[in-house]
């Protein structure tokens, strides 16, 4: 006779393929009839046989129908749109126009015609008005300026302004004056006849191209006396650079000329000092006359 508390072999059949249970859980559950089932372990051999197997025993999947490839039209390549460039501006030609060559033969009247129309330089485009001259076309002296400056441009006269007044101080006290005729009178011109833009320095360019109409204006005066009055004036007729310093004293020459170097007025009213050596050139200038 089997013992109840002891499991029978169908028992321990039955439950001893459960790896879970010890045998005290084991013997509890037979004393309770209740028999625990669970599936036999596979070994793992006949794991992988059988998938491999399946795998094997399985028809291969439909061959899927061939993709045609259709190839993408070629579009032919777009030309840019062609931009026609833009005219070229017309090249304006600049060439100033020729001074006359005949003005070594021109009377008053002429000379002034052609000075007030010339644009023999670049001074034509800024000019307000050309300073041609002013004074006794007979006179004994004749005064040579530099340049115009910015009232001179204006009025159209060679010195005036402050520069101006002085000169009438100076020519007042040798007897004469810019209104006065013959030996009380004087010719006052310029080396330019145009104003320089913002009262620069003159251009030998300019000058050279002005110095033919000064020439004309010399010969028409006759003076007896020049004074050339600054570095350009000086240079001009005299085609020196040596300073007005080393000049000044003695009696140069232009065609047959006596020439005296002096100052420019506007230099002696930034100089006060040296009004006393433009006394002693002016000085000069009246025994040069007497002496002629």
């Amino acid at each position: 006779m089997t013992d109840m508390n002891t499991p029978t072999d169908d028992d321990q059949a039955a439950t001893s393929f459960v790896p879970q249970l010890d045998a005290r859980q084991r013997a509890m559950l037979a004393e309770m009839g209740v028999k625990v089932w669970a599936p036999r372990a596979v070994a793992p051999e006949a794991e992988v046989q059988a998938p491999v197997a399946a795998v094997a025993a399985a028809p291969p999947p439909p061959a899927r129908p061939p993709v045609a490839v259709v190839a993408a039209p070629v579009r032919a390549p777009v030309a840019a749109p062609v931009v026609p460039a833009p005219a070229a501006a017309p090249v304006v030609a600049t060439v100033e126009r020729q001074r006359p060559a005949d003005v070594g033969a021109m009377d008053w009247a002429t000379l002034q015609a052609t000075v007030a129309s010339c644009e023999a330089c670049g001074l034509c485009k800024s000019r307000r008005n050309t300073v041609f001259g002013v004074g006794d076309t007979q006179a004994d002296w004749m005064i040579v300026g530099e340049a115009p400056g910015e009232n001179e441009d204006l009025q159209g006269e060679p010195f005036v302004g402050a520069a101006g007044q002085l000169l009438d101080n100076m020519l007042r006290a040798v007897g004469r004056s810019r209104a006065g005729e013959g030996a009380k009178g004087a010719y006052i011109a310029n080396v330019l006849k145009c104003r320089p833009p913002a009262n620069r320095n003159p251009q030998p360019a300019e000058v050279a191209q002005c110095e033919p109409y000064l020439a004309r204006q010399v010969a028409l005066v006759q003076p007896k006396v020049i004074v050339a009055m600054g570095r350009f004036a000086v240079q001009s007729l005299l085609r020196t650079d040596e300073p007005i310093g080393r000049l000044r004293g003695r009696v140069h020459r232009y065609e047959g000329v006596p020439v005296i170097v002096t100052y420019h007025p506007a230099y002696l009213l930034r100089t006060p000092a040296d009004k006393a050596k433009a006394w002693a050139d002016l000085c000069l200038a009246m025994e040069t006359v007497e002496g002629s």
